[in-house]
């Protein structure tokens, strides 16, 4: 009877160290935000940077036991929210989220005084761009939509979320690799905005974030043609989605990575908290892998040196995209930005 009390209250005394324990940990970060935390979309809510920031502020929120509130600032191609957060206050509470090759060609193209150099990278995911068409158009495959926009480019409309979106750069890189393309370009305030017009007939085709139009072509409101990728993507719930280097084969396909990053005038144990939860909660987020599952994403939870060196391959390509296109106010060379090989 003793040997069992005593057994009893070893199971208890275990149970409360644990208990104890495991408060403990969350505690160990240099940084415990005493107020709420803003994320700033600069991007009309729904679209690609809207779905991931909202994931990886719930998974902060359940770390770091504060609320990590998102909020939408669209406008001039995502400079506009993301200068609200350079500008903001220096103590940590204020990031900015998208797509990091928007922040890397800012300058390139005139919008924003900033470089990728001057944030702190956190990313989730890696997105794939695709060029889809709306079912009433006669566009079926990619090599039918390439064809017209040789012959009659100039009145076909693309939508795109604007200047520095994921779909400009796409319709751009197709452009590089066939100079013959034309295309009139119809800009809205963000991907998911962009991809809607596409749905409601206001465009013949999309071209923007498989992230956002994933759903629409699962129910037969748009028509994928092709993924700026090397292979097939297989989207769940669709199928196979082709490659554009089928019909364009030397055209680039670098990554384009996602997440959110706060200027590096922020106090150095906000960065080394973040890096930590980033290691310990973000890169064992089973919320962000089924969102990247489901929605032909790579799940990429990385931070620092190494996503700015991945990153800067996507904004290399890009900026001299742009600057070869004659769309550039500046050029990539005198901002140190050398061309992608």
């Amino acid at each position: 009877m003793k040997r069992n009390l005593c057994a009893v209250m070893g199971a208890l005394l275990a149970g409360t160290a644990a208990l104890i324990a495991g408060p403990a940990v969350a505690q160990t970060y240099s940084w415990k935000p005493d107020k709420p935390v803003t994320i700033i979309v600069p991007w009309a809510a729904g679209g690609s940077t809207d779905q991931m920031a909202r994931i990886v502020a719930s998974e902060l929120e359940a770390e770091l036991k504060q609320k990590f509130v998102v909020v939408n600032q669209p406008g001039a191609s995502g400079s506009i929210g993301t200068k609200n957060a350079l500008e903001a206050a220096k103590d940590g509470y204020t990031w900015a989220a998208g797509a990091a090759v928007d922040v890397g060609t800012y300058k390139v193209l005139g919008l924003l005084d900033t470089m990728l150099a001057d944030w702190s990278l956190f990313f989730a995911v890696a997105n794939v761009n695709v060029i889809a068409a709306n079912p009433s158009t006669p566009y079926k495959d990619f090599g039918q939509l390439l064809s017209d926009l040789k012959a009659k480019g100039d009145s076909i409309a693309v939508a795109t979320a604007g200047l520095s979106s994921a779909g400009h750069n796409y319709m751009e890189s197709i452009r590089a690799a066939d100079p013959a393309v034309k295309y009139k370009h119809v800009t809205y305030n963000g991907g998911a905005p962009a991809v809607t017009a596409t749905v409601a007939g206001e465009t013949q085709v999309v071209a923007q974030l498989l992230v956002e139009m994933s759903e629409h072509i699962k129910a037969k409101r748009l028509v994928p043609l092709a993924a700026q990728t090397e292979k097939p993507v297989t989207l769940e719930g669709y199928g196979e989605i082709p490659a554009a280097t089928k019909w364009l084969p030397k055209m680039p396909a670098p990554l384009n990575y996602f997440g959110i990053w706060v200027p590096k005038t922020a106090p150095k144990d906000v960065v080394e908290t973040m890096q930590a939860v980033w290691k310990n909660k973000i890169a064992k987020s089973d919320a962000l892998k089924k969102y990247a599952d489901s929605r032909a994403a790579l799940y990429a939870p990385i931070y620092g040196d190494e996503a700015f060196n991945e990153a800067m391959k996507m904004v290399r390509y890009t900026a001299w995209l742009y600057h070869d296109a004659g769309k550039s106010k500046v050029s990539p060379d005198t901002l140190g930005i050398q061309k992608l090989q």
